[in-house]
């Protein structure tokens, strides 16, 4: 699905009779203005009579909805409404890869970034080419190139008489997941995989430049642009016009499949609000070699003669001037979970290919994922893992399973980080809430719902925790599929308020 951040501008009237068409963030997860299409469950009845009602919704007709609910301390399922279909998790997937980063590399892991040099670093003028080698740092931004670069001035070197070299081969080059649709490739959500990567800020949307278009100064110019981090790796074709204050606004900006050609079309009124949209990069390794380059000259490290930035191999008897290390992986979780971070996914992945297999690729990676799984309760023949970011169309996994896998690594010591990386409902603070902030608002559920939400074209999953007026602790596991209108987030906020409310008979 192709997802896009945009802002409606919409009467009152019109907010309450569309009040059910859901919405998207930059974060790529869908959320709803509260609606009124689920109605009031019949008092009196049983748990599983109550969701038996939930689910009995004309908008879940011709399509599958497998649910599964958990006592959080004993593991029983105490409710299943097709738990055992293998279903599209959606980013419900990056429920398993948080947990198997945790497993495999451990909450204190960081990613290194590295600079190497075959010339003389005791030089004023470096002899020699200057390598940044990434080793999947996804949370890289222009700062620490900033940081890097004035470590190298501190140690003497003002003029390099070489080239930069871009190395990115901790993975292996395949940028795409198999199953990423063409079509997704140039916006954030379907960002290009390196191990040298840099985010254009602290939301850490890797492989991604921001673009935003302002007015001109008069009506008849083109709108401005501005790039952040600005880099020379794209090109920006501004096709826009700048037209009289008043007038409706129509901003596009979008990549050219398969190039670094940002097209920019549209009208932009005098009056008219910022446009601003994350758009990936092709070949990322470059994009982060050119943002680095920047760094070094504005620190007055200057390159001499007709020096490139390439991509290469750092040689084996290089020396080892600069090492930068990442965020600890416990603080990676949280953009990474709250924020629904698909190429976070992606790296985290085939960071631990790399780790186990000394292969960083989605085939080693995924088959750390799968052992993980498997190790924590889920039965390997009812899953197929494709991807990290739950991007594919062709993973599968049933809810009966992934509330199992939520259920049996909760005494693992690394526990209280995943749980704390899970978006939060009704909590309004986006590195709190994240994609839950607009949900669940009120009691019961408000701060006491932790849970993945996650979306694409046909798929609507949610899976966490919730904890009941009485403080017992349940686990739940909702994957809506095979749906083509209507939003079904209203009936799995309910489902989700049903368990909040309930009470445990003595």
């Amino acid at each position: 699905m192709k997802i896009r951040s945009f802002k409606v501008g919409i009467i009152s009237i019109l907010i309450v009779l569309l009040a059910s068409i859901p919405f998207i963030t930059h974060e790529g997860e869908l959320f709803v203005v509260a609606s009124d299409e689920v109605a009031e469950v019949t008092e009196g009845l049983s748990l599983e009579e109550k969701l038996d009602q939930l689910l009995d919704n004309p908008v879940l007709d011709r399509s599958i909805v497998g649910v599964s609910v958990r006592n959080a301390e004993t593991g029983e399922e105490i409710y299943a409404n097709d738990g055992d279909i293998m279903l599209h998790p959606a980013s419900n997937m990056k429920i398993l890869t948080a947990a198997a980063a945790l497993e495999i590399l451990g909450p204190d892991y960081q990613f290194k970034t590295e600079i190497w040099t075959d010339g003389n670093p005791r030089s004023r003028v470096l002899q020699g080419n200057l390598y940044l080698k990434g080793k999947g740092d996804p949370t890289l931004l222009k700062e620490d190139f900033d940081e890097i670069a004035q470590q190298l001035k501190d140690k003497g070197i003002m003029k390099i008489n070489g080239n930069l070299i871009a190395d990115d081969s901790w993975y292996d080059d395949v940028r795409l997941s198999q199953d990423l649709n063409w079509s997704d490739e140039p916006f954030y959500t379907g960002a290009q995989v390196s191990a040298l990567n840099l985010s254009p800020n602290a939301d850490y949307d890797t492989g991604t430049v921001i673009v935003e278009v302002t007015a001109a100064d008069k009506a008849g110019e083109k709108a401005k642009v501005n790039l952040e981090p600005y880099t020379n790796t794209v090109n920006i074709v501004n096709k826009t016009e700048t037209v009289a204050a008043g007038q409706s606004k129509s901003i596009s900006i979008e990549r050219e499949h398969g190039s670094n050609n940002i097209i920019i079309k549209g009208k932009m009124p005098l009056d008219g609000s910022m446009s601003r949209s994350w758009v990936s990069v092709w070949e990322p390794s470059y994009y982060a070699a050119d943002v680095f380059k920047q760094s070094l000259e504005e620190h007055g490290i200057d390159f001499l003669g007709r020096s490139k930035v390439e991509r290469g191999v750092t040689p084996d008897d290089a020396d080892l001037l600069v090492t930068h290390t990442s965020m600890p992986l416990s603080e990676v979780l949280v953009p990474f979970m709250k924020l629904s971070n698909n190429g976070h996914g992606e790296m985290l992945t085939k960071e631990m290919g790399q780790v186990v297999h000394g292969e960083g690729s989605w085939d080693k990676g995924l088959e750390v994922l799968e052992d993980v799984a498997v190790n924590f309760g889920v039965d390997g023949k009812s899953i197929l893992l494709r991807d990290g970011s739950g991007m594919s169309h062709k993973t599968y996994i049933p809810a009966s399973e992934l509330s199992r896998f939520l259920y049996e690594i909760q005494d693992e010591a690394w526990y209280e980080h995943f749980e704390y990386s899970l978006p939060v409902a009704g909590e309004s603070e986006r590195f709190v809430g994240g994609t839950l902030r607009n949900r669940m608002t009120s009691e019961p559920t408000k701060g006491n719902v932790f849970a993945k939400t996650g979306s694409l074209t046909s798929v609507n999953t949610l899976s966490g925790y919730v904890l009941t007026v009485e403080g017992e602790k349940l686990i739940f596991s909702i994957l809506n599929n095979n749906y083509i209108s209507g939003s079904v987030t209203p009936i799995q906020d309910a489902i989700v308020t049903e368990l909040a409310k309930h009470t445990f008979e003595e």
